[in-house]
């Protein structure tokens, strides 16, 4: 299969923002023609730190992701090839010795807060959309995600929030907008995007 014949959509906007939401939308919209790829699979393993020193650890920072990984993964996918996806564990902040197998489809969505500020992984995107939102919002979305979800205190995401996701963020997400060929507000105007984007993946599907 030719590089050539994948369509790969990247979004990306701040914890969040409801990035992964219009991810899932479009999977769910056109089921087993289209794969969803979340850069938070592709976090470092970190087996030979204890829980605390990895509770400590920047995950908000570019050197979190294992992201040369995840280019090989989409390079792999867009020759046809199967891949084996990373499982991490956000309760243990490791990534597990299981993997879950990808198939190659036509169209491959990729998500994460970093996407737009590696180039290498830049480069792959054929459509690149920033999902942003007000700073509350996204605070609120991930405090009610990490406690209900990832087993989190409302302490410790405040904290984290603080610490590293906020002064990360304002360093190295809000910049990368300058990247996307569209940014849109979450509060806004999501489904004018999402039913773009359907129409571009309908057109890759008919080409397919």
């Amino acid at each position: 299969m030719s590089l050539g014949s994948k369509l790969i959509i990247g979004i990306a906007g701040g914890t969040g923002s409801g990035k992964t939401t219009l991810a899932n939308e479009l999977a769910q919209e056109f089921e087993e023609d289209l794969t969803v790829l979340s850069h938070d699979d592709y976090y470092c393993a970190r087996h030979e730190l204890s829980y605390g020193e990895r509770a400590a650890l920047n995950y908000d920072h570019p050197g979190a992701y294992e992201t040369e990984l995840l280019v090989h993964h989409l390079k792999q996918l867009k020759e046809g090839r199967d891949i084996c996806v990373p499982v991490y564990d956000f309760a243990q902040y490791d990534r597990t010795e299981r993997v879950r197998v990808v198939h190659p489809t036509s169209v491959i969505v990729v998500e994460g807060i970093m996407i737009f500020d590696d180039s290498a992984l830049r480069s792959l995107l054929d459509v690149k959309v920033f999902v942003d939102a007000p700073a509350d919002v996204r605070f609120l979305r991930r405090a009610l995600r990490d406690v209900e979800e990832r087993g989190r205190t409302l302490k410790s995401v405040a904290t984290q929030y603080l610490g590293t996701v906020r002064p990360m963020h304002e360093r190295f997400v809000e910049p990368s907008k300058r990247h996307a060929d569209v940014i849109v507000s979450s509060e806004r105007s999501t489904e004018v995007v999402r039913d773009l984007l359907a129409c571009r993946v309908r057109e890759q599907l008919r080409k397919a």
